[in-house]
């Protein structure tokens, strides 16, 4: 894999040249205490024990979806074969990770889980071609992310892949609520039904903001789209007469107008951002578009 070069540029010139490669515990340790700056996950456990195995970690992310992070150990261990494992496994026993997640966080985040888009992340030192060709084959929700050390006070991670998500489960979230939730409509049955019109208008919106980076995920949960770089960086839901996105930027920094951009910080709504915007036509879009960029450059 290609290096990325590190320089210090003020006064003289210097590049900075990758350390020691962490020891793994080191690492797990590192990620497990920052892995909501890091990764937008919320961390729940260490070393989780399952039947025949042991996760490295384990956690939730912002769209309740549960992640599991796996860490290389040595350059022959197959990680990616090790984390669609657990990934299985956990898609067969999600009671016992719901039941985790009330432990840790109560259980107003536990019904609220999602299992459209689970997640594994495999850290390492490095990946080879064939590893990034394996995983773009899967077709499932697997991250393969480098690191690199610089020095005592720098720590790099690359994201070496965007996964192609094929959903894993639609009929997946569960709780108190299930019977409301039964009776709603998805994301994707509401694109069936939705107006030809609002319909290309989505389209339109979704392409704009794919076409603004390769770094973009589109993850389609139950009852909206996200897209994410590291973390969501807009949300949609979409309506029979509107579009509606959340940004995540701070609401009080906009010019808000009645109609079309909403402060929501404290109004309950499916996905995150703070600012919503209600995208009625393409007039409205155009207004939107320099907000969707300054979202997708800040997030």
């Amino acid at each position: 894999m290609s290096e990325i070069k590190l320089f210090k540029i003020k006064g003289d010139i210097k590049q900075i040249v990758s350390s020691e490669v962490l020891l793994e515990k080191e690492l797990q340790t590192l990620i497990e205490k920052n892995m909501e700056t890091f990764f937008g996950v919320r961390f729940l456990k260490s070393e989780y024990v399952i039947t025949n195995g042991r996760m490295d970690s384990i956690g939730i992310d912002e769209n309740n979806c549960p992640v599991i992070f796996e860490y290389k150990r040595s350059s022959n261990e197959n990680v990616i074969n090790q984390g669609l494992f657990y990934l299985d496994w956990l898609l067969d026993h999600k009671a016992d990770f719901k039941l985790l997640v009330i432990e840790k966080m109560g259980i107003k985040v536990a019904n609220a889980i999602d299992w459209s888009v689970p997640c594994v992340i495999c850290i390492a030192n490095d990946f080879t071609k064939y590893d990034i060709h394996a995983v773009n084959q899967m077709q499932r929700n697997i991250k393969l992310v480098k690191y690199r050390k610089y020095e005592d006070e720098l720590m790099l991670f690359e994201h070496l892949n965007v996964p192609t998500i094929k959903s894993v489960d639609k009929n997946s979230i569960e709780g108190k609520d299930d019977k409301k939730r039964n009776t709603q409509k998805t994301h994707e049955e509401k694109l069936k039904s939705i107006p030809q019109d609002i319909k290309i208008l989505y389209e339109s919106i979704c392409n704009y903001i794919e076409s603004l980076g390769d770094d973009i995920v589109a993850n389609q949960l139950k009852f909206y789209l996200a897209y994410k770089k590291v973390q969501n960086i807009i949300c949609i839901e979409v309506y029979n007469k509107r579009v509606v996105l959340y940004l995540k930027l701070n609401p009080e920094e906009i010019d808000l107008e009645e109609g079309f951009s909403r402060n929501v910080k404290n109004v309950g709504h499916y996905g995150t951002g703070d600012l919503a915007l209600n995208i009625r036509n393409a007039n409205d879009f155009q207004k939107a578009k320099d907000l969707i960029v300054r979202a997708y450059n800040e997030g």
